[in-house]
């Protein structure tokens, strides 16, 4: 089999330098790697079969010489890399090119190409370098190299013709560059099978489905394609090699697992709290126990309780339990916070009913739920100053509080005190007593109490911040030098009450909400305006407070509440709101200081209404009763007096005197 060298490619064709040397003139050059005797340069072509070598393009590298004297000549590609390295440096041969981008792909010489290989590939390039090196120690002893390879091949039972081979590898190659080039370069056999690329395609699409069927099932489905369309369908095992060869994993793991699970397969995110203080960032979630509870009014229900957790020290700061996850829960959390801590300076929620509200978050422009409007009314923690930090839908790593859930699981849902009402966590998981028992709340929310109490206690924490000891612990040392904003009462109570815009009623003046009416005296100064009203949503019969659309405090209002039909006293309390209003009414009009009827009549009656503007030009006016005739009309006359000389007439019956005398004239 023809071997050319793959130390140093080199052009044969070239036509600038020498290609072609006899044994005399390369050991009269006396280059490295050759013996500097020509008998010892025949003896070596002899030994290594230059006479059989090929190049390239399969023409012979020994030749005879032409001219006087004969013999044969050697071409340059015979001669080991060092030999011919320098005489490409001497200038007597064409400079050798440095390997191509293409020569590193296909490995030779390549440390990158090695390096791409599995482990069987480069022992057996280790196995091949150290029987190589003991080729070369023989030699270097004194034996020759057919002496060396005939005693190494029987030692490693490897064949000569094999040695030979791997010698003329690393023929030329520094012996720590010899692995890439002693590695094996298996290459398969034959060709790919062909595969349709209507069944390919519609394997493909078969495959990579989110319910993720398995391939045997959708080979047999492409196969039944096959079949109707009469098309000939290469074996499971192939396409499963080509879907291996061909499409990326992270394309099978996005279409059969979905969008999270490709986020799985990166590393997460790993935050740090060190430039955090106590209150200073709070998460807010949800969670619903695995428990049975019953209601004081009966009913037995599964109690969802909301919780304010520090990401500093991770203390559980305040919960409320309740029937469901609301904005009112919420709000009532914060409101203990609020009252017992401080006022945080962030919060992080998600972006559920219960959190993303308007109640809570309203004025956020980065919540995910709710269209934003400009005059919504400003949230809880807006209104406070607190920024808002929404996770994304379904992150429930991204708030800490979710690993303290999982601890009140195990200590709260699976108390002794709930045997027989625990449910289990999920519909697969429930206990064989399942339904048995119901816990009475009052019970529950003691036991709540004391285990969220005992979490926070728990030494041993491993937290940055707790460092072995308590949630507690951690927090009371950062709390005692934080700078914490204490809450006021006119805080207190924006935290206490929810906030909801309405029209007030544009002839009365009232305020509905939920159903019930709500009224002052002063409601009447801003009829059909819309205003904001803050109240408590656990006490509706209190009095509610109203806010223009800029925040600015209007008024408060009173609940009317609604009477029987035939309650007197309901019917009092009516009759007396109209007289409280009209006296109060009536006693601003007073301070008016408005002029009776009476005074404005005398301050009017020297006002004279100005006189009648006398006409200068005349026309002729023709009397319907008359053909043809005509009736003049004379100038005004002086303003005409009565037979005694008095009052002056009207000038209107002055005009109409002497039309009349104009008809009969």
């Amino acid at each position: 089999m023809p071997v050319a060298s793959r130390a140093i490619p080199f052009n044969i064709d070239a036509t600038v330098g020498r290609e072609w040397f006899t044994a005399a003139e390369l050991a009269e050059l006396a280059l490295p790697s050759l013996p500097a005797d020509k008998r010892a340069i025949n003896r070596r072509a002899q030994e290594e079969r230059w006479s059989l070598r090929e190049g390239a393009d399969g023409s012979a590298l020994v030749r005879a010489r032409l001219g006087r004297g004969g013999g044969i000549e050697f071409h340059v590609a015979l001669l080991p890399g060092a030999a011919r390295l320098e005489l490409a440096r001497r200038g007597i041969c064409v400079p050798l090119p440095a390997p191509t981008e293409q020569d590193e792909e296909n490995g030779a010489g390549s440390w990158r190409w090695f390096d791409a290989q599995n482990a069987k590939v480069k022992r057996e390039a280790g196995r091949r370098c150290a029987i190589v090196a003991e080729v070369a120690l023989l030699e270097e002893a004194g034996t020759t190299r057919t002496a060396a390879i005939a005693e190494v091949s029987g030692r490693h039972g490897v064949g000569k013709s094999t040695l030979w081979n791997w010698l003329r590898e690393v023929d030329g190659i520094a012996a720590g560059d010899r692995l890439p080039a002693l590695a094996p370069r298996h290459k398969g056999g034959g060709s790919a099978t062909e595969i349709d690329p209507l069944l390919w395609t519609t394997f493909k699409s078969d495959y990579l489905r989110l319910s993720a069927p398995t391939m045997t099932s959708c080979y047999a489905r492409t196969a039944a394609i096959a079949a109707q369309r009469g098309l000939s369908i290469a074996s499971e095992r192939t396409f499963r090699r080509r879907l291996e060869s061909e499409v990326d994993p992270r394309i099978v793991t996005l279409r059969r697992e979905g969008e999270e699970a490709l986020r799985r397969s990166i590393p997460s995110q790993r935050r740090t709290i060190g430039h955090l203080r106590a209150l200073e960032h709070v998460n807010v979630d949800g969670h619903k126990f695995d428990v049975f509870v019953r209601t004081q009014d009966g009913r037995v229900i599964r109690p969802v309780m909301v919780t304010i957790q520090d990401i500093y020290s991770r203390k559980l700061l305040s919960w409320r339990l309740g029937e469901a996850e609301s904005a009112v829960l919420t709000r009532l959390a914060f409101a203990d916070l609020f009252r017992d801590f401080g006022i945080p300076r962030a919060c992080t929620l998600d972006n559920s009913r219960a959190f993303a509200s308007k109640w809570i978050t309203g004025g956020a422009k980065s919540r995910f739920r709710f269209k934003i409007r400009e005059e919504e009314p400003t949230g809880l923690l807006k209104g406070l100053g607190i920024k808002i930090h929404l996770t994304l839908p379904y992150r429930g790593q991204s708030k800490p509080i979710e690993r303290a859930f999982r601890d009140l699981c195990d200590t709260i849902a699976k108390h002794t005190a709930t045997e027989g009402a625990y449910t289990g966590n999920s519909p697969t998981a429930k206990p064989e007593n399942y339904g048995s028992k119901a816990v009475p709340w009052d019970k529950f929310v003691a036991l709540v109490a004391q285990g969220i109490a005992a979490h926070n206690a728990k030494i041993g924490r491993r937290t940055e911040a707790a460092r072995g000891r308590s949630f507690d612990e951690a927090f009371a040392e950062s709390y005692a030098t934080a700078p914490i904003g204490k809450a006021t009462p006119e805080q207190l109570r924006m935290a206490l009450l929810a906030a909801e815009q309405v029209m007030v009623d544009r002839r009365t003046g009232e305020i509905k909400l939920y159903g019930n009416r709500y009224w002052s005296p002063e409601c009447g100064t801003f009829h059909g305006e819309r205003v904001t009203v803050r109240f408590d949503p656990d006490n509706l019969h209190q009095e509610v407070h109203l806010y223009g659309q800029g925040g600015r405090y209007r008024t408060s209002a009173q609940l009317i509440a609604d009477t029987g039909f035939d309650d007197v006293a309901g019917a009092r309390a009516a009759g007396k709101r109209y007289k409280d209003y009209r006296r109060k009414i009536r006693d601003g009009a007073q301070a008016e200081q408005l002029l009776a009827a009476e005074e404005l009549a005398a301050l009017q009656a020297g006002f004279e209404a100005p006189g009648l503007p006398e006409p200068t030009v005349l026309r002729t006016v023709r009397h319907t009763n008359t053909r043809g005739g005509q009736v003049s009309v004379r100038k005004p006359l002086p303003a005409a007096q009565t037979a005694s000389g008095a009052a002056p007439i009207d000038r209107m019956q002055a005009a109409v005197l002497r039309l009349v005398d104009a008809n009969r004239d």
